[in-house]
């Protein structure tokens, strides 16, 4: 199985406008297309997917004979906008219902093979060193003055963090001191490499690096996390896709994907 490697971090100036934004990942799409043409299926997920789905594809790739998978992984809106400028992909894994919803109205899907598939909870991380957190009110306290989360424009995770700081009347308080970043693997690093006090992150990418980050706390979401899947309505494989979503909701895959910390849906 061939895998195509997660995005780059870019570093991402606090004044640059959204189309630079999106040209600059435009630029990375086609990159990723590019390594993906000897595959016989591309699946674009959620970067907070990466090590789950890494291992359901070789299991996939294993029991579908002659079929190789290679995986697209980026922030949730970061995908949707390569998809909506014709990348080619055959299935699509998000961290949102949103998400999908807007791909389906654009019809980018193919009817009636949508699922949602794993479950997940958002969490608040420190470094390992660090203190421990009692309420989320303590974010507006001095001693937080850098705070790492996704954009809230692109990365799910982040609407789901901004959601729960605005429903604690936090956000207007914190915001200047968040630091914004392309997807929660980032978070992960920042919070990690102590470049961030505390970051928000997903419970299953907490657990990724558990050897230098803690929860801190549970952050109730506005909405539940759910991510849905589906085949692309342009997929040139659209059985062995077909096929693939099938597979996330098969106990093998379940079991894999409870394994890294999800939950269903």
């Amino acid at each position: 199985m061939r895998n195509i490697p997660p995005y780059m971090a870019i570093a991402i100036p606090a004044r640059a406008s959204i189309r630079k934004v999106l040209f600059a990942f435009a630029a990375l799409a086609i990159g990723a297309a590019s390594t993906a043409q000897g595959a016989d299926l591309v699946v674009s997920a959620a970067v907070s997917l990466t090590d789950a789905f890494r291992e359901i594809g070789r299991s996939f790739v294993a029991a579908q004979s002659g079929t190789t998978v290679a995986f697209n992984f980026a922030a949730t809106d970061v995908l949707l906008a390569q998809l909506s400028k014709g990348a080619p992909a055959d299935v699509f894994a998000a961290a949102d219902e949103e998400s999908m919803n807007r791909a389906e109205r654009e019809g980018l899907l193919l009817p009636g093979s949508r699922h949602d598939f794993a479950a997940n909870r958002l969490v608040m991380i420190v470094p390992n060193s660090a203190s421990g957190v009692a309420t989320i009110e303590e974010l507006a306290l001095p001693r937080f003055a850098r705070i790492a989360m996704g954009s809230p424009r692109t990365v799910p995770a982040g609407r789901y963090a901004r959601g729960a700081l605005e429903r604690a009347k936090l956000w207007d308080k914190i915001e200047s001191k968040c630091v914004f970043a392309l997807n929660v693997r980032q978070v992960l690093d920042y919070v990690a490499r102590g470049d961030a006090d505390v970051g928000f992150v997903y419970a299953t990418d907490a657990a990724v690096m558990r050897d230098k980050v803690k929860i801190a706390l549970d952050v109730p979401t506005p909405t539940p996390i759910r991510y849905p899947v589906a085949v692309l309505r342009a997929s040139r494989h659209p059985s062995e896709a077909r096929a693939f979503v099938e597979s996330l909701i098969a106990d093998p895959a379940r079991k894999v994907l409870a394994s890294y910390g999800f939950a269903l849906p």
